[in-house]
């Protein structure tokens, strides 16, 4: 009797690592001739003896895998249920690009981190730590079975992976960050390298979710000879080190793809090295407890978590497109689009127009906190002296960029000033090198309405003069203060730390940070 062929889905394919996963584990089993699997169509084709073998054991071994195997065709939601589908997870990101975009805003939460994106990238690491146990757990196994042979523990042969995987990461990171600086890595190409890497996250994490299969066919990858040699090199071996090393060359993999070309973005070797180190340390702790885990959660659950951080993917790729957008400039991004509906809907006065000035000063403060205020109104065609006062300058505000102007300047600590002059009347957004702090020019035409005047006195009644304004005093927060704390040291009164919240808004009131600048309101109540 011939050899007999079954071909079956295999749902719960999250990568192309998947496909090595189920031929592995399939070839194994006595009577199989040949084993393919396809991650793009989600299917298995085996060949096998049917006197040595039977269709059980082949569905047991996927199965074992975590793998859910399904024989006939595909069965397809309802096309209304799947537009209903779509439509909620469209809302669902403009709402996190949102909520997002106003966190990242100097009128926003000032809980600002000096190294906020790097915890971006620990964090998507850590999300992904499970798609790394699929990709590259059978290392991880391979190794650890030569120190059980050979009787000794796998604690350090475990750290000696996660240094090799580490530091592959950090070193080709650093060589795109190296390749960003010999291109000469415009804003616009830093967004454009975002938004690529936004989109291969959320590729990646639709195919996660086993959503748009189509996506599968998606690929980026080494060159098959090279991508076979990496396999068989981490497979044969057992030295962990070694392992480690060559995990950094597996470009199949998503988001270590969306790290590479953000690394390029950065266009420093240096930035490029710091952004790829976050992203492995953050997938070590999952990887790192494989054992552990794997003894304790089934694969069936191991693949239903990994399922679920498909969404935190998705949404940290929607987040990074945003970002990118905002340092192209092309004025795309969510919080230009709001600007300019704000914009558009302002109410039109009717008094006659205003003259336009022959030079337009605005003032700006960057701290840690961001940039305040970090919109103004500009006149069209008028110059304009840009006076930044830079009370702290940190790592993301250290670099302001205005595409849209041709804008790219470092800050100094101490004053500057930026002279430029707007030719074109809309909204031109701006932001800080990482396109995490952001703000806006609203550019209007020569001669455009004031806002409207305040109502005129009644007649026959003499209008008082106006009061001088009191000097606006300036307060550095120290470490350990609060508002009720700095109200008691400048007035002897804690009742009044809601007059210096009213002269700060967003400023809340246990998330003071050492070096922050306040406003005071004058001493004498008025």
């Amino acid at each position: 009797m011939g050899d007999e062929t079954v071909i079956f889905r295999a749902h719960g394919m999250h990568c192309h690592g998947c496909e090595h996963i189920i031929e592995r584990s399939l070839r194994r089993l006595p009577g199989v001739r040949r084993a393919v699997a396809s991650y793009p169509t989600e299917t298995v084709t085996v060949d096998f003896d049917p006197q040595a073998l039977s269709f059980d054991a082949i569905r047991d071994s996927v199965e074992e895998n975590g793998y859910r195997v399904e024989i006939g065709e595909r069965r397809e939601k309802p096309l209304l249920q799947r537009l209903a589908l779509f439509g909620a997870a469209a809302a669902g990101l403009a709402g996190l690009i949102y909520v997002d975009t106003r966190w990242i805003s100097a009128h926003g939460s000032p809980d600002i981190a000096q190294h906020m994106s790097l915890w971006l990238i620990f964090l998507l690491g850590l999300v992904t730590g499970f798609h790394c146990i699929g990709m590259c757990g059978a290392f991880v196994v391979s190794y650890t079975a030569g120190d059980a042979r050979a009787g000794r523990s796998s604690l350090l042969s475990h750290l000696a992976f996660g240094a090799g995987k580490t530091l592959s990461y950090t070193a080709i990171g650093a060589a795109f960050g190296a390749l960003g600086a010999i291109i000469a890595f415009t804003p616009l190409l830093r967004g454009v390298a975002g938004v690529a890497a936004g989109a291969f996250l959320i590729i990646f994490g639709l195919n996660m979710l086993g959503l748009f299969a189509p996506l599968r066919r998606f690929r980026l990858a080494l060159p098959a000879p090279l991508e076979r040699w990496v396999h068989r090199e981490a497979s044969g071996r057992h030295r962990p080190f070694v392992i480690g090393l060559l995990n950094g060359l597996m470009i199949a993999c998503g988001p270590l793809q969306a790290m590479y070309v953000m690394a390029a973005g950065t266009g420093s070797a240096v930035e490029g090295a710091k952004m790829l180190l976050a992203f492995g340390l953050g997938t070590l702790p999952v990887m790192l407890a494989f054992g552990v885990i794997a003894s304790m959660l089934s694969n069936a659950l191991t693949h239903r978590l990994l399922k679920s951080s498909g969404v935190i993917v998705v949404a940290l790729g929607a987040v990074m497109i945003n970002r990118g957008f905002i340092l192209t400039g092309w004025g795309v991004d969510l919080g230009s689009v709001v600007a300019r509906m704000q914009l558009s809907d302002a109410p039109i006065a009717t008094s006659a127009p205003a003259p336009a000035p022959t030079l337009q000063t605005i003032e700006m403060e960057a701290n840690a906190l961001g940039f305040t205020p970090s919109r103004f109104t500009l006149i069209r065609g008028a110059p304009v002296k840009w006076v930044i006062n830079a009370t702290q300058i940190t790592q993301c505000n250290h670099r302001i960029v205005v595409p849209a102007l041709g804008l790219e300047f470092d800050l100094k600590p101490g004053l500057q000033t930026i002279d430029f002059t707007p030719q074109k009347a809309g909204v031109i957004p701006w932001s800080c090198w990482m396109g995490m702090m952001r703000g806006e020019f609203d550019v209007v035409e020569p001669g455009a309405p004031p806002p409207a005047p305040k109502e005129a006195a009644p007649s026959g009644v003499p209008c008082p003069p106006e009061a001088e304004p009191a000097p606006v005093e300036k307060y550095v927060v120290q470490r350990g203060d609060t508002l009720r704390s700095i109200a008691k040291k400048k007035y002897g009164s804690v009742a009044r730390w809601r007059e210096i919240a009213a002269a700060n808004p967003g400023v809340h009131e246990g998330r003071l940070k050492k070096g922050q600048v306040l406003t005071l309101p004058p001493k004498a109540r008025p």
